[in-house]
């Protein structure tokens, strides 16, 4: 087909905290040089922050250099932190608060602000177009452009108004356009379509542990302003999960933003033994705990959502450039995890990549490797913090979330006090999240309590309040490489955990006759779909692959 074609001097793709921070260093350059830089940004969300999910502290390292005056400026962030409570949850009942003294200074969060990541995004995207960047919401990178050479030459966004069969639909039908670009940069956040082709093309982790992954599931609630307490940061540890085994590690969080509204959610990490585990329900069932339910109860959930989060740290950063292009933020994976945040340092990589592209195009070049940016991140403090943090996830995953957080923050203390160095040497991550997961037979099933519709919830009323919606009729985003194979391998090896890991109801087991269980069929329901990734990533098979729907597709969050 030919397609339509717009040229720029650099394409990005996402327009999140990194890629829209690499279009404003891009063009603040160019204006400080008094020369010219077409930049171009495409968002796959119906708006500007429509997809972005985060835990919400942030940290404004990197905005401090991207705007010195964000304040004058009316950068939305309005809660400075006031106090950092930790907790290990024993049981459902029982908490131990750990002493400050005890956490490593790398986890504080002073000076850092509770804020909504997609209003900030959404300031950022001003101050670009302010500063002469295009963006186009709405608009799903597809694929990139690969010349015979093998260099990235920009992307082709997806078709408009097809068919469940791929046909165009009569009068609503937009072929999708190629934006060329001298360099491409990939911002699609953790697990990104593309850039997951791309690492794979070029090899990008031959050198790189596998990257690990969290689910991040969230929701904003309205509290009773007698129970709020405006910049309060609440993270907690253990229960629902291991306290001392292995086989599920994560944590969880409830910050107080401005208007008497909180942020609660949990993070369970992908490398999860049981097939019978629902990260959902144990969301839910968390949110019964006392530390957490006193300041929910008489509350109102008013959004939810989730999304998957890179885990494996330094030790899992693939390569990040190549022929044309390069990955930034959680394309490449830089969160920092013991401090669950990682909008900092997306912004940075962000910028770095800007740089280098921003020198490369002046210097007349095109199509070649930015090996700068990768020289330059090595020399960063975004390089320096995360590998203090080296060891976090793989000793969680090695020791549990008791033995495992103790040593892994007495190796954060040796590394931010003796100058990097550690006793404990550089640990791998080991076997991936997808091969984790172990058969049906070895555990028992998990009798999740029932949602009481105050403090927990099913999944379809939460899809609801995730503003979720996809073009009807077109074809499904979410494709099985052997359609077979969740009932013929996963059902009964696995009791198909599909349609327990997807946090939104996506996947589900029907049966001819339910109490007989005969006839088994296996159903997407890929309307739900809230973008997060995790079947792409946990299917025991590898058998799901997530690809872009339509654009506009997807969860419009309001202010996560």
């Amino acid at each position: 087909m030919e397609r339509e074609f717009m040229e720029f001097d650099v394409v990005i793709v996402g327009a999140g905290p990194s890629g829209l921070s690499a279009a404003c260093r891009l063009k603040q350059k160019a204006a400080e040089a008094g020369q010219e830089i077409s930049v171009c940004v495409v968002e796959k969300g119906s708006e500007v922050g429509a997809h972005i999910l985060s835990g919400a502290v942030f940290e404004p390292r990197a905005l401090n250099e991207l705007f010195p005056d964000w304040k004058e400026l009316g950068a939305p962030l309005n809660t400075p932190v006031k106090r950092d409570d930790i907790y290990l949850l024993r049981d459902a009942d029982k908490a131990t608060r750990i002493p400050d003294f005890f956490v490593p200074k790398t986890m504080h969060n002073e000076g850092n602000y509770i804020i909504s990541l997609g209003n900030l995004c959404r300031w950022l995207a001003q101050q670009a177009e302010n500063l002469g960047v295009e963006i186009y919401p709405g608009f799903a990178a597809q694929e990139a452009l690969i010349d015979e050479n093998g260099v990235v030459r920009g992307i082709v966004t997806g078709d408009l108004g097809v068919d469940r069969e791929g046909n165009p639909k009569e009068g609503y039908y937009t072929p999708g356009m190629e934006l060329r670009a001298k360099y491409t940069l990939f911002a699609e956040g953790c697990r990104g379509h593309i850039g997951k082709q791309l690492i794979k093309k070029y090899n990008l982790d031959s050198e790189a542990d596998a990257q690990h992954y969290g689910i991040g599931i969230k929701e904003i609630w309205d509290i009773d302003p007698a129970k709020h307490e405006q910049g309060l940061v609440v993270h907690t540890a253990g229960w629902p999960m291991d306290i001392m085994g292995t086989e599920n590690t994560g944590g969880s969080f409830l910050y107080h933003l401005e208007n008497n509204q909180v942020v609660v959610g949990l993070i369970i990490d992908l490398s999860y033994a049981n097939p019978h585990l629902s990260p959902f329900d144990e969301f839910q069932r968390y949110k019964h705990h006392p530390v957490i339910a006193k300041y929910l109860e008489g509350g109102k959930r008013v959004a939810y959502g989730a999304r998957a989060i890179c885990k494996g740290g330094i030790n899992s950063l693939p390569k990040m450039v190549f022929p044309g292009g390069a990955l930034i933020g959680c394309s490449a994976g830089f969160v920092n995890v013991p401090r669950i945040k990682g909008s900092h340092n997306a912004m940075k990589t962000g910028m770095l990549a800007a740089d280098a592209a921003y020198d490369a195009v002046q210097a007349g070049r095109g199509g070649d490797e930015l090996v700068e940016y990768e020289a330059a991140f090595k020399k960063s403090w975004v390089y320096k913090e995360l590998s203090v943090v080296r060891n976090a996830k793989p000793l969680l995953s090695k020791f549990g979330t008791t033995l495992g957080g103790a040593l892994g923050m007495f190796d954060m203390w040796c590394r931010t006090l003796l100058g990097g160095w550690s006793p404990i040497p550089t640990l791998q991550h080991g076997k991936t999240d997808a091969a984790s997961t172990e058969p049906a037979a070895k555990h028992k099933p998990i009798a999740y309590p029932k949602p009481d519709g105050k403090l927990s919830f099913d999944k379809l009323s939460s899809v609801f309040i995730s503003n979720t919606n996809h073009a009807e009729e077109q074809p499904a985003h979410l494709k099985l490489l052997d359609p077979s194979k969740p009932i013929q391998v996963n059902l009964p090896k696995y009791g198909e955990p599909a349609r327990l890991y997807c946090p939104a109801g996506v996947y589900e087991v029907v049966y001819a006759d339910e109490v007989a269980k005969t006839d088994p069929r296996f159903v997407i329901n890929a309307q739900n779909c809230v973008h997060c990734k995790t079947c792409d990533i946990k299917d025991p098979s590898q058998n799901i692959v997530w690809t872009t729907p339509e654009g506009g597709g997807g969860p419009n969050y309001p202010n996560m």
